[in-house]
């Protein structure tokens, strides 16, 4: 009996060990896991999230000369809701995204098609000539746009930076710039479809088109929402385009052209701080209400079919 319990005894630590190790093992995989994710956590709080409270706490107070900084709570988004320049800016940015989003995906799409169908060795190239644009800075790019736009300039003796047709110059510069990127979203969506399908469709008898059209857009589905949405973000964030060209034509390109355009002006022109702020968090809640709209209306197409 007494070699029974001295048995059991010395078998209780052996089984018993190896909990503490795991356990010390999954706490070092988390302080490692935390570890690699600490620098862009600092930077997000740092460069993101303290300098939007800060920006909040600023569009919650006003300027006096009296009184200095007072509180006034909801006052500057009373006053941007009621200025017709901001309003001016956002039916801008709205309109501007209507019939560029479209015109960027589809573009994106239907070169993305045309890479993935072809088979040529020339199709390297062509993605990464389509690809370039992106990699251009955006001041850079538009610099070299104003350049042949301008009629001093530029190759063109028409006026691209006129009151009527501006919009569509700032358009162009902006397919120019992220259909690219758009297409290697798309591209890379498309080489992650199974080729089974494409024979199979072959064999039924499809052409080239239809199995472009009827097959591979319905399964990127999800990539084109992706790239559809955040095209919607940054068209209705439209800032530096419109910046960089304003001094060629001051009196097409207002301080009010756009809705961050004139928070930008607001804040380093007029130093209204505090009105600023105001205008940037509604067009934060612009960007939000019209990102939401597209995903429940995509997700309800879906749903239906």
């Amino acid at each position: 009996m007494s070699t029974d319990v001295r048995t059991e005894s010395a078998a209780a630590p052996a089984a018993a060990g190896p909990a503490p190790v795991k356990k010390r093992r999954h706490w070092r995989e988390a302080a490692t896991g935390w570890l690699f994710v600490l620098p862009f956590a600092v930077l997000l709080v740092a460069f993101l999230l303290l300098p939007m409270a800060y920006a909040f706490k600023l569009s919650l107070y006003r300027s006096t000369l009296v009184e200095g900084e007072v509180f006034a709570f909801a006052d500057n988004y009373r006053q941007a809701f009621a200025d017709p320049l901001f309003r001016e800016g956002v039916v801008r940015v709205v309109l501007f995204g209507l019939v560029q989003t479209p015109v960027m995906i589809g573009i994106a799409l239907l070169a993305a098609l045309l890479i993935d169908h072809a088979t040529s060795r020339f199709s390297r190239a062509f993605r990464l000539a389509a690809f370039v644009p992106y990699a251009v800075p955006v001041v850079i790019g538009t610099l070299m746009w104003g350049f042949l736009y301008s009629q001093e300039t530029g190759p063109f003796k028409a006026d691209f930076l006129s009151s009527n047709v501006v919009l569509g110059s700032l358009g162009n510069i902006v397919t120019w710039q992220w259909a690219g990127y758009n297409m290697i979203v798309l591209y890379a969506a498309l080489q992650g479809l199974p080729r089974e399908v494409y024979e199979s469709a072959k064999i039924d008898g499809a052409g080239a088109v239809q199995i472009a059209v009827r097959i591979k857009t319905p399964m990127i589905a999800s990539a084109l929402v992706l790239a559809t949405l955040f095209t919607i973000m940054g068209t209705l964030q439209f800032f530096t385009e419109p910046l960089i060209l304003q001094p060629l034509n001051p009196g097409a390109i207002t301080n009010h052209y756009t809705p961050n355009l004139y928070a930008f002006h607001q804040a380093f022109s007029f130093q209204q701080y505090n009105y600023s702020a105001a205008i940037s968090f509604l067009l934060g809640a612009v960007v939000f209400i019209g990102s939401y709209i597209f995903l429940f209306a995509t997700r309800k197409r879906s749903a239906l079919r």
